[in-house]
């Protein structure tokens, strides 16, 4: 039998980390990835068979669970056809109506193949829309790994008021990359110029843990918006199609000018896509000066995919999504309650959250801080060693999906009480030797 550790090694000789994505490699919280060979419904298991309740859910691609047998016959059928043209085809003008006619205000799209793809061409956009060149976005917020938007806070920012710029977030990342990016503290309406292009914001910010926003907020920003002509630009990569029918536009009554999609929409086959009103696309190439193009754009495994999936996102999907993602939290809440471990467990929608200490983030720098307190690798382990599989990195959230079942979830929660109370025990013995 091949296992995790074997692989592992394997990959870390041709794949730089061994890893395709980061967070794969559990630097965060320590130990060797498992190796997913295959994934059902709630469940996935890894090379050496262990069977795991997946929280993961592919970072919130799954919605519906993982291989749902509508998808997987949707896209066999789709694959017997062809796998890719670089010719349009009616699967992507079908994808693209149904996106369309579920969100207030969005009249086209163009489809993509990730969310970084999205967000950097949404941003370019607005840029060509508006004859400007300054983008505002929010400490936290992850819109990819394009230059312009890896941008962490620099020390012209203060107190929401827009200063001069920001710091790289990673090497290769030029500082011109960067030059005419802003980062304001999440949770806070800054006061624009009108050099600015467009403000990007996650409507709920799931790349930190979980952070709602506040009160007033997404409505603030609209209006500073509006105020000095830049465009508010929505990234709904984790939140479209999944805290509503509609998205986070839907569901907080905000509407923005320009949208970023992602995860749901593809079906678990890469996809994403950016869109707004037709007044603003018609900036766009081939109609207007803004180019963006893609070989494997509109996928027709990706759009069957993704087209099946919205098909069966009715509102009695949304009402069981919400169920499950409630009893979890309540659950998670009570167990650490009981243990006396003091986290905090935020909801919104379908989307959970977790923090360790007794307050509630409500940016980057307090998330941080919780992140800083060193709980979750030993929560992340205790779970995994329970067959509950959660994402190796303290900033995600966690997906709950149709697929997750009372017995699942149960056995979550079960989990985090077992490992709740470790963790209270261990902290009790520690303090006793100190």
């Amino acid at each position: 039998m091949t296992t995790n550790e074997e692989l592992y090694e394997r990959g870390l000789r041709v794949i730089p980390g061994g890893v395709n994505s980061p967070v794969r490699a559990f630097r965060s919280v320590g130990g060797v990835p498992y190796f997913v060979a295959r994934a059902r419904g709630a469940h996935v298991w890894d090379v050496e068979g262990r069977r795991f309740v997946d929280l993961v859910q592919s970072y919130g691609a799954s919605i519906l669970g993982h291989a749902d047998p509508r998808v997987v016959a949707a896209v066999q059928d789709a694959a017997t056809r062809g796998s890719t043209y670089g010719a349009p085809t009616e699967g992507e003008v079908r994808l693209a109506e149904m996106i369309c006619d579920r969100v207030p205000g969005l009249e086209q799209v163009r489809l993509v193949s990730s969310g970084t793809e999205a967000a950097m061409s949404a941003v370019r956009l607005a840029r060509g829309a508006t004859g400007r060149s300054r983008v505002v976005k929010f400490a936290g917020n992850y819109h990819g790994h394009s230059d312009a938007l890896l941008a962490s806070a620099g020390s012209g920012v203060a107190e929401g008021v827009l200063g001069t710029g920001a710091v790289p977030d990673s090497a290769g990342v030029t500082a011109g990359a960067v030059a005419d990016t802003v980062v304001v503290g999440y949770n806070t309406v800054p006061t624009l110029d009108d050099d600015v292009a467009v403000v990007c914001v996650e409507p709920v910010a799931a790349n930190m843990g979980l952070v709602p926003p506040a009160e007033g907020f997404l409505e603030g920003l609209r209006a500073e918006c509006d105020r000095v002509g830049a465009l508010l630009l929505f990234d709904e990569v984790i939140t479209g199609f999944r805290v509503a029918a509609g998205g986070a536009s839907e569901r907080s009554g905000v509407r923005p000018d320009v949208w970023c999609f992602g995860k749901v929409i593809g079906g678990g086959l890469p996809m994403g896509a950016f869109g707004g009103s037709a007044e603003v696309m018609s900036h766009l190439a081939p109609l207007g000066p803004v180019y963006q193009a893609g070989t494997l754009s509109g996928n027709p495994l990706a759009t069957a995919a993704g087209s099946t999936v919205l098909e069966l996102l009715d509102a009695d999907a949304y009402a069981r999504l919400e169920a499950n993602a409630a009893a979890l939290a309540t659950g998670l809440r009570l167990a650490f309650d009981a243990a006396g471990v003091p986290a905090v467990v935020p909801r919104s929608g379908p989307l959970v959250g977790l923090f360790f200490g007794a307050g509630t983030p409500h940016d980057f720098d307090s998330a941080a801080a919780s992140v800083a307190a060193g709980r979750y690798p030993e929560f992340f382990h205790g779970m995994l060693d329970r067959g509950v599989a959660l994402a190796p990195g303290p900033y995600e959230v966690m997906f709950p999906s149709l697929a997750h079942t009372d017995e699942d979830l149960a056995q979550v929660v079960e989990a985090a009480h077992q490992v709740a109370a470790s963790i209270a025990a261990g902290a009790a013995g520690a303090a006793a030797d100190s």
